[in-house]
């Protein structure tokens, strides 16, 4: 599956956790909006039935038939509203208008008689306009068979404004609301994730050199993935093991008789004997080398997957070089073959058993292939990110295409010549990744355009108090 079409964890989490909020912030936004839309209708009503409180009260029933009269001071007082219009209208038992509007007889729906005592509220219109109106229903006397009607109404401008309001209000903080849950449920989902990244991160550290198991303290929820590695891990090393084991041993049975057998090819070759067979015993003589080299590089390699060999030990790569090149002046190179050495102080952490077989298989790859009249050097030296050695020659080199497989077990370029089995570059990669370090194949000094190979080894800087050599 391409990267980019994979799902998000992150991104499910956080879309679950929202999908709630997506749905219930709405309804309770709108609960919300009912409830304080309510409330203030209902305070708003509330001026309006003392309004017609006010009018129930200046109705006189003391000459025995109802009579009100309205001042226009009062009357201004009544209609008072700085956005709206007041309308009232009081009506006598018998249905006759005694005081205000007479057009509120107009209005639709018509309202109906309200008994006394009784309040009634309602949305009507009157000649086109929209009105909220108040009814009460007064006791006028006559045995209780008379009821006043008292009715005010008003336009609904600071309605209206008042519901836009609180709509904007509500929606503005839903909407903040919305956002600071969000926010905090990315930063809460990115936080429980955090473990999940630290352990990722465990992992990519492990590999068939480091199976040591995971013991960070993880939530409860992971306690059973971790374990589950660490049993995995402990399975590999198991395996791993058992791998080197079997190449130690059979390259340790191989190595004994195939030493002897090329010790009496070579006798044989120096005594008497029928020239024709010179050239098989001496093609015999280079299997059986070639076969002694190839157990001596599976002894190396399962040396090098060794975990339990420290390699923590105070060296100087100069000292591992001269070494080196002392055993190489007592072989025999091909013909025309220059190795020389530029070296300087290099300390690092290692074991020199290992780095000693990285340089020689470096060396002996660069004398294999480089061919004869090769020029090869061996360098190494420290910088600002650590020690490094390297081997450069001047042959046909590795197309830049071919030299990450070159450094794969078993692998050789397309056009290298010798015969080489593959072998020594992977086993220099695998020392250096021991090391901590990095094998890398480069152009020789002398650039793209010239032939050649540089075999470079950067190791990590040495720390503070490092162990003394063993």
């Amino acid at each position: 599956m391409a990267e980019g079409s994979r799902s998000s964890l992150q991104r499910r989490l956080f879309g679950w956790l929202m999908l709630p909020l997506l749905v219930v912030l709405p309804v309770l936004g709108m609960a919300l909006y009912q409830q304080v839309q309510s409330s203030a209708q209902s305070w708003l009503d509330e001026g309006l039935e003392d309004t017609a409180l006010t009018l129930v009260g200046q109705i006189d029933l003391r000459s025995g038939e109802p009579r009100i009269d309205i001042s226009a001071t009062m009357d201004r007082a009544l209609r008072f509203d700085r956005q709206d219009d007041v309308f009232y209208l009081v009506l006598g038992p018998r249905g006759e208008v005694m005081q205000g509007d007479a057009g509120l007889t107009e209005l639709q729906p018509r309202p109906k008689p309200q008994p006394a005592g009784s309040a009634h509220y309602g949305d009507v219109r009157l000649r086109g306009r929209e009105l909220r109106l108040v009814q009460l229903g007064r006791d006028c006397g006559n045995g209780g068979g008379g009821i006043c009607q008292v009715l005010v109404a008003e336009t609904l401008h600071k309605r209206d404004a008042l519901q836009r309001e609180i709509a904007t209000y509500v929606a503005l903080n839903g909407l903040t609301l919305a956002l600071l849950l969000a926010l905090a449920g990315w930063w809460a989902v990115r936080q429980g994730l955090t473990p999940l990244t630290g352990l990722s991160a465990e992992l990519e550290r492990r590999d068939l050199h480091r199976l040591t198991p995971l013991t960070a303290r993880l939530p409860r929820e992971l306690v059973p993935l971790q374990a589950a590695f660490n049993r995995l891990f402990e399975r590999l090393d198991r395996a791993a093991g058992a791998q080197r084991e079997f190449l130690a041993d059979a390259a340790h049975q191989l190595r004994t008789p195939l030493t002897s057998l090329q010790t009496e090819i070579e006798l044989a070759m120096l005594e008497p004997h029928d020239q024709r067979m010179e050239p098989l015993l001496e093609r015999l003589r280079q299997r059986v080398v070639r076969s002694a080299r190839l157990a001596q590089q599976l002894l190396s390699l399962a040396r090098a997957e060794d975990r339990s060999v420290d390699v923590g030990f105070a060296l100087d790569l100069r000292d591992i070089a001269t070494e080196s090149g002392q055993d190489w002046a007592h072989r025999a190179l091909p013909s025309g073959v220059d190795l020389g050495f530029e070296l300087a102080e290099a300390r690092c952490l290692g074991h020199s058993f290992l780095l000693r077989e990285l340089l020689e298989n470096l060396i002996h790859n660069a004398v294999s292939y480089a061919g004869a009249g090769a020029r090869i050097t061996v360098r190494c030296g420290a910088s600002a990110d650590g020690p490094w050695l390297e081997v450069e020659d001047n042959g046909p080199g590795i197309p830049l295409a071919e030299r990450a497989a070159a450094m794969l077990r078993f692998r050789r370029g397309g056009k290298a010549a010798g015969t080489g089995s593959g072998l020594g570059l992977a086993i220099a990669a695998d020392i250096a990744a021991r090391h901590g370090g990095r094998l890398e194949l480069l152009d020789a000094h002398g650039g793209p355009g010239q032939t050649g190979l540089r075999a470079r080894l950067s190791l990590p800087p040495v720390p503070p108090d490092p162990a003394p050599a063993a």
